[in-house]
């Protein structure tokens, strides 16, 4: 709705461990990113009120998809990026 007046505003400033890995990406870029990956999730047969365990390090595109859960109705569960798969699994 505030993408009129604000789309080239800066949403997220991103740090890696790296001092050289900056990123920011303004609301327009975010909405972008958030619907196509809402698309990606309903081609995937995602529907309102599945669980999606989003497991990933703290980069932006972990908040893409967190949007993207909340944009169609899926419930988010972050898990530490540090665990194992067997950890995980086990």
């Amino acid at each position: 709705r505030h993408l009129a007046e604000r789309g080239d505003t800066i949403a997220i400033i991103w740090e890696g461990d790296d001092p050289s890995e900056h990123r920011e990406i303004t609301y327009r870029e975010l909405h972008e990113e958030v619907c196509k990956f809402a698309n990606a999730l309903r081609g995937q047969d995602v529907h309102r009120g599945d669980v999606v365990t989003i497991y990933m390090p703290m980069i932006p595109e972990a908040v893409v998809a967190m949007l993207a859960c909340a944009r169609i109705g899926a419930i988010h569960s972050v898990v530490f990026g540090g665990f194992s798969p067997e950890a995980l699994a086990g």
